[in-house]
């Protein structure tokens, strides 16, 4: 079967790719998304259906980078836009599925927990990366909730879950760089200590064997820090979202389903 075709855009917030992926803008159409209020950590219907709408423009097939891990719910606007029975894998060092703060509004802490029991099209999400008592401390209860903790990734245990995955379905991927160790990437948020050669070969695994609907990458740093400071964790994250934007690129390509 053939894969959709690829669709690489860019939802820019905040404006922190300005300088960083400058020499990408010919292969990635950039949607520019400053003029969105309602939208941070928060989404309001309003600002809700503007991000879709600039979405359809360009469908969800591809690699997708969607800002800071305040704007990880954009995840739900892309997957809600799937009418087929599929999977999402998410790399991510919280689990995304607290209760809400406020009732009626998506916000980028609890978006996960709407997908599984809100869009009717999903069979599994697959949750990488938080640590074993945040997974724990997860209120939703639910057989397409299977969970990777850092604990057991640092342990290689993930090999007993393994059988638990469905792969006859296609898969949608979503990763949060917060998953990451602080040596390889700056977001805003509390970090775990994933090696970049771990997520790199998970991936290339997941792409291997599914067929792959669409990736989106958030986690970048906050912009209202110190120049200095904020300069260099830009230059960083813009070396890792080029190194993970070739890397995909090469993978999409040679398992092209």
């Amino acid at each position: 079967m053939q894969r959709e075709k690829n669709n690489n855009f860019i939802l820019d917030f905040t404006g922190v790719y300005d300088d960083e992926f400058a020499k990408e803008k010919t292969s990635l159409t950039w949607i520019d998304c400053t003029d969105i209020t309602g939208c941070d950590m928060y989404v309001s219907d309003e600002a809700e259906k503007q991000i879709g709408e600039r979405v359809d423009s360009v469908g969800i097939h591809g690699i997708h980078f969607i800002d800071s891990g305040n704007y990880h719910y954009v995840t739900k606007i892309m997957t809600d836009r799937i009418k087929e029975p599929f999977s999402l894998v998410v790399f991510d060092h919280h689990t995304d599925m607290q209760k809400p703060m406020i009732e009626g509004l998506t916000s980028c802490g609890d978006w996960a927990g709407k997908v599984i029991k809100d869009n009717p099209y999903i069979c599994q999400l697959i949750l990488v990366g938080p640590e074993k008592k945040d997974i724990n401390a997860i209120g939703l209860r639910s057989n397409k909730l299977i969970t990777y903790s850092a604990q057991e990734i640092r342990a290689e245990a993930m090999e007993s879950k393994t059988n638990q995955i469905d792969l006859s379905v296609p898969v949608y991927i979503s990763i949060d760089k917060d998953v990451l160790d602080e040596s390889i990437s700056e977001t805003n948020w509390s970090q775990g200590h994933m090696k970049l050669g771990t997520l790199e070969h998970i991936l290339g695994i997941i792409i291997r064997n599914q067929k792959v609907l669409g990736i989106d990458i958030c986690g970048e740093c906050d912009t209202n820090m110190p120049l200095p400071e904020y300069m260099e964790d830009e230059e960083k994250n813009g070396e890792l979202n080029k190194e993970l934007y070739n890397f995909l690129l090469k993978r999409l390509k040679k398992y092209s389903l």
